[in-house]
């Protein structure tokens, strides 16, 4: 599989010099298989730069892990939703409240857009449950997570790899430190044994310590989770609005230097593309 990291800035879009390196563009990514088919995970600013973005006909699939606005506000501006020869699928999570379909015309309509869901040509919109479906080529695993919300998390397997992506995610929530049970360990059995976690790490210790129950995790929480899990690789996502790059640069450098881990971890670049 290749991933498209097309944004990965968290809670709002932060443009300027210095957020060149991690991107001022909020949560958008692009998994293709090696037989060309492709998803789109979530529909921040990001997702316009999706290779998918410039497509005239066929398929999309686009999958919402939860309705923030930094999650859906690229999707009035994504191109192939305005094209006719584009079948659009829309998925998100379920809720015993309201249709996905209802909860995302809240902002697909006057006066926050100008253009109506129910007035794009070929969309479809599917209130997808917890458990696993087969979309295209891909076998797509959702299950509820720690963020205030329904919001899901993602594992993905196509081609013999798998993928977790897990972009809003508090599983220390009301211990400080993620659970070592895996029993009780919020998004665990979609993470485990991964080759690559793409996971919420947008607050230092220090901030943490002021946002408890904001639904996020430091680097620091990121990686206990990413060795619970046993994964392969750790790509950090959602970076913090005010981290500049050489904040974000300084901060994973020092996490490293004073922490042993047996789990590879980077920071996700803006629109960089992953081998999984």
């Amino acid at each position: 599989m290749r991933v498209k990291l097309n944004g990965t800035r968290g809670s709002v879009g932060r443009a300027g010099p210095e957020t060149v390196r991690y991107g001022g563009d909020t949560s958008s990514i692009e998994v293709t298989s090696g037989g060309g088919a492709s998803l789109v995970l979530d529909a921040g600013s990001g997702v316009v730069h999706a290779d998918a973005a410039t497509v005239t006909s066929g398929r999309i699939d686009i999958l919402l892990t939860h309705l923030h606005m930094d999650h859906i506000q690229g999707l009035g501006f994504f191109r192939p939703l305005f094209e006719p020869d584009v079948e659009v699928h829309m998925w998100g999570p379920v809720s015993t409240t309201k249709s996905l379909t209802a909860r995302l015309g809240r902002y697909l309509s006057p006066p926050l857009f100008p253009v109506r869901l129910r007035d794009l040509p070929s969309v479809t919109v599917h209130d997808l449950a917890p458990g696993t479906v087969e979309i295209g080529s891909f076998t797509v695993t959702a299950a509820f997570i720690i963020h205030p919300g329904q919001t899901y998390g993602y594992r993905i397997a196509a081609d013999g790899r798998t993928l977790a992506y897990l972009p809003d995610h508090e599983p220390a929530l009301g211990l400080g430190r993620v659970p070592t049970d895996p029993r009780w360990t919020s998004g665990y059995a979609l993470a485990e044994g991964v080759d690559v976690l793409i996971h919420d790490a947008q607050y230092t210790d220090d901030e943490y310590s002021g946002r408890i129950g904001w639904g996020h995790s430091t680097l620091t929480q990121a990686l206990d989770f990413a060795e619970l899990a046993e994964v392969g690789r750790l790509v950090t996502f959602h970076h913090e609005p005010n981290h500049s790059d050489e904040e974000i640069d300084q901060h994973h450098s020092e996490v490293g230097e004073r922490r042993q881990t047996s789990v590879p971890f980077e920071a996700g670049l803006a629109e960089a593309t992953l081998q999984v």
